[in-house]
Parts: C-alpha cells; sequence; structure tokens
C-alpha cells in the first residue's frame, strides 16, 4: 500500500451544499433562508432566550435561575456548647429543645454539631449528629440516640400529598 493508494471510507465526505446558485440547484435564490426577516439575514440568529425585544424570562424572573435541590432536607441546628449548661438528670429532646427556645421551627428535624465543648454526661436525642458531636457526646460519658425522621414525599401523580390522600384511612383507624 502507497500514499496514492490511500482514500477516505465510502460516505465520510460529503461535498457541501452550495447555496444561493441559481433555482436549479434546490437552493437558489433565497438559499434555504426563507422571506426576509431577522433570521434570514447574515451572521448567527438572535440569541436563544430572545423574545423578539419583549423583556426575555430570564430577565423578568432573576431569581430563578440557577438549580433549586427538591429533594433537600433543611435542619434546625443546635452545638454542642449550648447543651454544656443543661443539667445531667435531664433528657436532651427535640421537644424539650423547643420547650428552651434552643431551636425554633418544630416541623424540622434537630441536628446537633460539634462546635462548643461538653463536660456533662447528657442523653441527647435527636434525627442527625455530626462525627464531632457524637465524638464529644461520648466522651463526656453520655449517650447519643437517633431518632428517625420520616420524609412525607409529595406525589406527582396520586393527588396533592400523602398526608391528604390517608386522611380517609387515618379517620377511619381512629
Amino acid at each position: 500500500m502507497k500514499l496514492h493508494d490511500l482514500k477516505p471510507a465510502d460516505g465520510s465526505n460529503r461535498k457541501s451544499k452550495r447555496v444561493g446558485r441559481g433555482h436549479g440547484s434546490g437552493k437558489g435564490k433565497t438559499a434555504g433562508k426563507g422571506m426576509m426577516g431577522q433570521k434570514a439575514r447574515r451572521g448567527p440568529g438572535p440569541y436563544r432566550t430572545f423574545e423578539g425585544g419583549q423583556n426575555r424570562l430570564v430577565k423578568r424572573m432573576p431569581f430563578k435561575r440557577g438549580f433549586t435541590n427538591i429533594f433537600r432536607i433543611e435542619y434546625e441546628i443546635i452545638n454542642v456548647g449550648s447543651l454544656a449548661d443543661w443539667p445531667a438528670d435531664r433528657e436532651v429532646t427535640p421537644e424539650s429543645l423547643l420547650a428552651a427556645r434552643a431551636v425554633r421551627r418544630k416541623a424540622l428535624p434537630v441536628k446537633v454539631l460539634g462546635n462548643g465543648e461538653l463536660s456533662t454526661a447528657l442523653t441527647v436525642k435527636a434525627h442527625k449528629f455530626s462525627a464531632s458531636a457524637r465524638q464529644k457526646i461520648e466522651a463526656a460519658g453520655g449517650t447519643v440516640v437517633e431518632l428517625p425522621w420520616v420524609v412525607e414525599r409529595h406525589s406527582r401523580s396520586r393527588g396533592p400529598n400523602p398526608s391528604m390522600r390517608n386522611a380517609a384511612a387515618k379517620k377511619a383507624e381512629a
């Protein structure tokens, strides 16, 4: 085989369509661009979000840009340092934290973070613990109890949400 024997595979090289070379070519006169208008002119067309000069959607609603994770779980956080002045005989639960105004929203799960120091042995019940918080509570002689947190997902196909769907069943049980 020599250099003059080499040729591209069949169908890999196609001749480009020569537009605007007479009506016999099938792409004559307007060269496939139609009749007048912005998209018939030379250069690239208008940008993707263009709405004919009207203020475009991305400009009207700038807060809608970016990504929002719909499965994100927001936690009420409390640091280990905030639990330092709790009495050793009282159990630390989400309800007791709410009563002491250490957390504000009862609908959210509670997460304990490891900022600060703890010297009293406490039984801490929460939905989530950071590794450092768990280590500090156990080092002080306390115990960590992780509570379950069930997230009610909103259905896209079967009604507004699970709580409304199961309302009749819950009434029948009670």
